[in-house]
C-alpha cells in the first residue's frame, strides 16, 4: 500500500505548494516542481522515482498536452506556422553550437560534444503550456507560436538524434530516409484521422448508454495518437497535442474539456510535475559546479536568443520575441529522455549525467516565473502608454 501514501503526499503537497506559489506572485506550477525536489531523493527522500510514478506521470503529461491542444486556436496556429518554424530552427542551431562550445571547454570528444549540443536543442513546452493556460494566453499569437515551434523542434531534434546515433552511437543505426518517412507518415495519418475518423468516432460512440462515453472516447483518441506518435519516433506528447487539436474541431470540444480537466488536474498532472523534481540529485555535483553553471547559462541564453531571433525575423516585436524565446527554454521530459538515451549508447559520459539532468531541471524551474514576468510586464507598460 506504499503507493497510496506516495499519492497522498503528492496530491496534498502539490496543492499546498501551488497555492503558496500563487500567493507569492508566481505560477502554481513552480511550487509543484519544487515539491518534487524537496520530497525526492535530493532532499527528504520520501518519494522515489519508481515505476508507479513513471507511469502516472506519463499519463499526466499526455493529458496536459491533450488539453493544451483542445484549447489551442487552430486558425491562429496556421497563421503563425512560418514563425513557429523560424523559432524552432533558431532554437536548435544556437543551443547546438552553445552546448558544443561548453563541451569543448571541458575537453569532450567531438561526438560527446555534439550530443551535449543535441540535448540543449530539445524543447518541452508542457510546462510552458501550463503557464500560458494559467495566464489565459494559450490562444495568444505568442502562445500559438510557442506550441507550433515545439512540434517542429521535436521533429528536427529527433532526426538530429537519429543521425548522431547512426554515426557515433553504440546501438543499431537507423536509415535516415526511413526515419523521415515515419515522421511524414505520422503527420499524414494524424491529419487524415483528425478530418475523417475523430469526428465520426465522437458522433457515433458518444450516445452509448454508458457512463461518461464522450470523455472515454476522447481519451481513446488521445492515447491512440500518442501511441502512434511514439511508434513513428515522435514524442508521445506531440501525438497527444495533435489529438487535442483534432477534437477541438468537433462539436464535442467543450464537453471533453469540461470532463477531462478534473481527471487530469486532480491526479495525473500533479504526479507529472513532481516526477520532474525527483530526477534531481546533488551527488558528485560540487566537483562539476563550473560545468553546471556554464551549461545552465548556455541552455537559457541560446534558447532565449535563438527562439527570440526566429520570432523577431518573422514579424514579432521585441517584447513578443522575448516572450516566445522564454517559452522555449524548458527542456523538460524531452531532454531527460534524450540524456538517458545518450547514457545507454555511450554518447553522454556517465560522470556528467547528473550535472546534465540538473541543468535540464534548472531550465524547467526557471521557465514559469520568467514566462510570467516577460508576458505580464509589457501589458502594464502598454496600459501606461
Amino acid at each position: 500500500m506504499e503507493f497510496i501514501l506516495t499519492l497522498l503526499l503528492i496530491l496534498l503537497s502539490t496543492k499546498l505548494a501551488g497555492h503558496l506559489s500563487v500567493a507569492l506572485g508566481q505560477p502554481s506550477v513552480l511550487g509543484k516542481l519544487i515539491v518534487g525536489i524537496v520530497l525526492g531523493p535530493a532532499v527528504l527522500g520520501w518519494i522515489q522515482n519508481g515505476e508507479f510514478i513513471h507511469e502516472m506521470s506519463e499519463i499526466g503529461v499526455l493529458l496536459l498536452m491533450f488539453i493544451a491542444g483542445l484549447e489551442t486556436d487552430l486558425d491562429q496556429l496556421r497563421r503563425n506556422w512560418k514563425s513557429s518554424f523560424a523559432v524552432a530552427v533558431g532554437g536548435i542551431i544556437l543551443p547546438l553550437f552553445g552546448g558544443m562550445g561548453i563541451a569543448e571547454l571541458f575537453g569532450f570528444s567531438y561526438s560527446h560534444a555534439l550530443f551535449l549540443g543535441a540535448i540543449l536543442s530539445a524543447t518541452s513546452v508542457s510546462i510552458s503550456a501550463q503557464v500560458l493556460k494559467d495566464m489565459n494566453k494559450l490562444n495568444s499569437r505568442e502562445g500559438s507560436t510557442i506550441l507550433g515551434a515545439a512540434v517542429v523542434d521535436d521533429v528536427l531534434v529527433v532526426i538530429l538524434l537519429a543521425v548522431l546515433m547512426s554515426f557515433f552511437g553504440a546501438g543499431e543505426s537507423v536509415p535516415l530516409g526511413l526515419l523521415i518517412g515515419k515522421k511524414l507518415l505520422f503527420f499524414a495519418v494524424a491529419i487524415l484521422a483528425g478530418w475523417l475518423i475523430v469526428p465520426r468516432m465522437l458522433k457515433w460512440l458518444s450516445p452509448l448508454k454508458v457512463t461518461e462515453a464522450t470523455a472515454s472516447i476522447a481519451l481513446v483518441i488521445c492515447l491512440a495518437y500518442s501511441w502512434f506518435a511514439e511508434w513513428t519516433g515522435m514524442a508521445g506528447i506531440i501525438g497527444a497535442f495533435a489529438a487535442g487539436l483534432a477534437v477541438s474541431q468537433t462539436a464535442f470540444k467543450h464537453t471533453v474539456e469540461h470532463k477531462l480537466e478534473p481527471i487530469a488536474y486532480t491526479v495525473f498532472v500533479p504526479v507529472f510535475f513532481v516526477s520532474i523534481g525527483l530526477n534531481v540529485s546533488f551527488e558528485g555535483v560540487l566537483g562539476q559546479i563550473g560545468f553546471v553553471i556554464l551549461l545552465s547559462l548556455a541552455a537559457v541564453l541560446t534558447k532565449l536568443i535563438g527562439g527570440g531571433l526566429g520570432a523577431r525575423l518573422t514579424g514579432f516585436n521585441t517584447r513578443s520575441s522575448v516572450v516566445i524565446g522564454s517559452g522555449m527554454i524548458s527542456r523538460g521530459e524531452v531532454a531527460l529522455i534524450i540524456a538517458a538515451t545518450g547514457l545507454q549508447s555511450g554518447l553522454l559520459l556517465p560522470e556528467y549525467f547528473t550535472s546534465v539532468i540538473i541543468v535540464v531541471i534548472a531550465t524547467t524551474l526557471l521557465t514559469p516565473p520568467m514566462l510570467k514576468y516577460v508576458f505580464r510586464e509589457p501589458v502594464k507598460l502598454d496600459e501606461g502608454e
